[in-house]
């Protein structure tokens, strides 16, 4: 399978779209269990000091975290946490922290907090399925994913049916990835990840045609990486179609010259 089907770690082309998901999460209003917003004010109405500093420092923390300049958002984060103990997406966000810090026993502490306080955060469930999914949890982690799709106000949904997709095909159930993955193409109709990973299954079960398809959706939306141009080169020289194929490995050639992906084009191992 290939390297990016790994989470989010691995999910290179798509960084700066999972950076951007985690800053949803530091401004994600609390909501209970039955998905209404709950206030996170005063009685009065406006944002306690408290409330505000640990906001801000969530969110300066999730900064550091997408700079990977890990032991300042690890500070940050504790600065939130302490601000207010009760602020969600501070733990929710410490749970990404401890995870990149392979210190498993807190990210899992922190996801876990955040979801008590708040049950119905669909940002917590999203990172800590991929969190479980990392970790070769695969039936929890689409739990999580579960949860996450079930809060009507999840604003960015394809995001938890790709990881679902990715999940379920590392489990081996080819059926259900198939099926979480196109739910995110109804959702998102060029999603990048969703549209590489549909691809990649096609031209494992020798579907080229199906693979083709959406290998030409996926290079109208998205820059070729290493992986997308190799499989590209794959999917052509199936269908003996010559001119994509020398298309395809010219670019992975010019592009990538030291990638695993060029390394095996020149020594013409195609599987």
């Amino acid at each position: 399978m290939s390297e990016l089907d790994r989470g989010a770690g691995g999910f290179r082309f798509l960084v700066l779209a999972l950076c951007l998901a985690l800053a949803s999460c530091v401004s994600q209003q609390q909501s209970g269990s039955d998905g209404a917003l709950k206030s996170q004010t005063t009685t009065s109405g406006e944002e306690t000091s408290e409330r505000a500093r640990a906001r801000i420092h969530t969110e300066l923390a999730a900064s550091y975290y997408g700079l990977g300049q890990m032991p300042v958002a690890l500070e940050e984060v504790r600065a939130a946490i302490a601000s207010d103990p009760n602020f969600g997406p501070a733990h929710n966000v410490a749970g990404l922290i401890y995870a990149r810090l392979k210190d498993d026993r807190l990210a899992t502490e922190s996801f876990q907090r955040a979801l008590a306080i708040n049950p119905s955060d669909y940002d917590a469930h999203n990172n800590y399925g991929q969190f479980l999914c990392d970790r070769k949890r695969e039936r929890e982690a689409i739990q999580h994913f579960q949860l996450a799709l079930r809060n009507p106000l999840y604003p960015t949904p394809d995001r938890s049916l790709v990881n679902a997709g990715v999940c379920a095909r590392r489990s081996g159930d080819l059926a259900s990835a198939e099926d979480y993955l196109k739910q995110a193409l109804s959702v998102r109709p060029n999603h990048p990840q969703a549209l590489y990973q549909l691809a990649d299954i096609s031209y494992e079960r020798g579907d080229f045609e199906t693979a083709r398809t959406y290998m030409g959706r996926l290079t109208k939306t998205a820059q070729p990486n290493a992986e997308i141009l190799w499989l590209g080169v794959r999917i052509a020289r199936r269908l003996g179609d010559r001119n994509a194929e020398a298309s395809y490995g010219l670019q992975l050639r010019n592009r990538y010259p030291n990638s695993a992906q060029a390394q095996a084009l020149n020594a013409g191992r195609f599987e």
